[in-house]
C-alpha cells in the first residue's frame, strides 16, 4: 500500500493546526467541522476547496448528505474545558463534553484511523470512556503524551493524543505500543534537520486583551487552542508508517 494517500476529516478544527500537520505528512484534507465563525474564515482562506460544516453533532448527516470521498482518518481535539486543570474538572459531566458527538461521527464514517487530542487532565477525566467507546466501535487504541518542545518549539505545550486503528492482525502503530512516551530516533534526527532558533515563534502573549481588541482576542484564542503543526505532522507520519506496513 506504499504511496496511498489517506483522506482526513478534522472535527473541532479551529484554525487547522491538525490539518496542516497531517497535510505536511502526506495526507489529504477532505472535510472540516468547526463552530467558531472566525476559525471557519481562517479554514476557508487556507483550504478554500475543502467543505466545512459548523456543528459536530450534525456532521455525520452533513457528510453523508451527498457523494463525498471515503474518509480514512477522523481527527479532532474535542473540547477540553471539562478536563483542564484550570477549570472545574467535571469531565464527562461537563455540558461541553463532546466526545460522544465525535464517537458518533466515527461510527457513521468508519475511518481506518482516529486521532483524538486533549489536555493532560484528560488522563484521569474521560480518557477511560474514550478508550472504551473506541473498543466498542471496533478500534484498537492507545494514548500518549507529545510535547511541542520535542518537535523543536520553544515551549512545552504538552498534549495527550489518542490514536486508534481498526482492529486487525496487523501490528499497532509504533507510538501506540505500551510505554510509548515520545518521538523515535528517526523523528529526532528529522527534527535536528528542520528546527532552529528561528524556526518556531513562542506562544503568543495575551497583553492588551483586557483592553478590548476583538480581532486580537479571536486570534489569540484560536492560536491558544491550535495543535502545533509539527506535532500533528509527527502523528501523521506514525500513521502513514503503520498504513504502509513498513
Amino acid at each position: 500500500m506504499s504511496g496511498a494517500v489517506l483522506n482526513v476529516v478534522e472535527l473541532f478544527a479551529g484554525i487547522g493546526g491538525l490539518s496542516l500537520g497531517l497535510q505536511r505528512a502526506g495526507m489529504r484534507i477532505v472535510g472540516h467541522v468547526e463552530i467558531n465563525p472566525f476559525c471557519r474564515a481562517v479554514l476557508r482562506k487556507h483550504w478554500p476547496e475543502v467543505p466545512c460544516h459548523d456543528d459536530v453533532r450534525t456532521a455525520a448527516a452533513w457528510w453523508n448528505s451527498r457523494p463525498r470521498p471515503c474518509v480514512d482518518v477522523v481527527a479532532g481535539g474535542y473540547p477540553c474545558q471539562g478536563e483542564s486543570l484550570a477549570g472545574h474538572r467535571r469531565g464527562e459531566e461537563d455540558p461541553r463534553w463532546l466526545w460522544p458527538a465525535m464517537a458518533d461521527v466515527v461510527h457513521a464514517l468508519r475511518p481506518r484511523y482516529v486521532i483524538g487530542e486533549n489536555v493532560l487532565g484528560h488522563r484521569t477525566r474521560g480518557l477511560s470512556r474514550v478508550l472504551a467507546d473506541l473498543a466498542d466501535l471496533g478500534y484498537t487504541a492507545r494514548a500518549g503524551v507529545v510535547r511541542a518542545c520535542e518537535m523543536g518549539a520553544p515551549h512545552p505545550r504538552a498534549r495527550l493524543f489518542v490514536l486508534a486503528h481498526t482492529q486487525s492482525s496487523r501490528r499497532p502503530p509504533r507510538c501506540l505500543e505500551p510505554g510509548w512516551a515520545g518521538p523515535t530516533p528517526r523523528d529526532q534526527e528529522d527534527r535536528r534537520e528542520h528546527s532552529g532558533p528561528d524556526r518556531w515563534a513562542a506562544e503568543p502573549g495575551v497583553d492588551r486583551v483586557a483592553y478590548g481588541l476583538p480581532d486580537r482576542v479571536d486570534r489569540l484564542t484560536a492560536l491558544g487552542n491550535a495543535v502545533v503543526p509539527a506535532v500533528a505532522e509527527h502523528i501523521g507520519r506514525i500513521i502513514l508508517d503503520h498504513h504502509e506496513g513498513r
